[in-house]
């Protein structure tokens, strides 16, 4: 049987509050299980979670029909990837030791296949957007960290979930606009990277809307959309990616039609 690469991102579990979670998180499981028969490794590519914070002691309540079925494929052998993004940056050694799956903070380069793939969360990447960019070095930084930590969790976590209330990306329709090739700064930023080595997928979340663009007749940019409104992710067969959507009532794959 022919093995795919799966990449996903922003399914933003936890918001925007648990019953709506829930039924996005059976969904994703039922997707897991769909691809269960054929995946050779799965890229989850940021925002999983819209919150995550691992004290010594203690992880956000919740999320256990995914993380149980992550953990059951990886006990199988199956690589999990997971990227943190904007939303659950700090994940640290809680994921790695009970699923099993490798954890980046970075975006990586990988050869799979016959094609070369850049892939990463794409929070921070590209021209503009200083005020976050500040933020998230506040955010990585280990003594901040520390400190957040020193917060008891009943606190500490709640105060996380309400600043993550009123994000844009909590119900992801804000930013899920097409801004223009020009204007797509992880478009312009792909272009800069494409003259320094040759990749032929560029692979980000982050913005919430599905897209496929020629960035030259070697390469091309995709964005994964998101969980929220569009439920789609890529699948790749060793030669070729394609764009699809799970359809949540009928747990059906269908290719999606992209912008770009």
């Amino acid at each position: 049987m022919q093995k795919n690469t799966y990449f996903i991102s922003d399914l933003h579990l936890g918001a925007p509050n648990a019953a709506a979670s829930l039924v996005r998180e059976k969904a994703f499981v039922n997707w897991l299980n769909h691809i269960e028969s054929d995946v050779e490794e799965l890229f989850i590519v940021g925002d999983l979670f819209d919150f995550w914070f691992e004290y010594k002691k203690a992880v956000p309540r919740g999320f256990v029909r995914a993380l149980g079925k992550l953990a059951e494929l990886s006990d199988k052998g199956i690589p999990i990837h997971f990227f943190t993004g904007n939303h659950d940056m700090w994940v640290f050694d809680y994921l790695p030791s009970e699923i099993g799956c490798t954890v980046y903070h970075k975006p990586i380069v990988r050869q799979l296949g016959t094609k070369k793939f850049y892939i990463g969360h794409g929070d921070g990447l590209g021209p503009g957007d200083y005020g976050y960019k500040f933020i998230k070095r506040i955010f990585r930084n280990p003594f901040s960290q520390w400190l957040f930590a020193r917060l008891h969790p009943n606190f500490g976590i709640g105060l996380a979930d309400f600043s993550s209330k009123s994000s844009r990306k909590k119900t992801g329709d804000a930013d899920a606009k097409f801004l223009g090739e020009d204007k797509e700064w992880l478009v312009v930023y792909s272009k800069e990277v494409l003259k320094e080595q040759s990749i032929d997928y560029f692979i980000f979340g982050h913005r919430h809307l599905p897209l496929e663009i020629s960035l030259n007749e070697n390469s091309t940019y995709i964005n994964l959309g998101d969980w929220i409104q569009y439920f789609t992710y890529a699948v790749f067969d060793g030669n070729a990616l394609q764009l699809m959507a799970w359809n949540p009532q009928s747990n059906q794959a269908v290719p999606h039609l992209t912008k770009g």
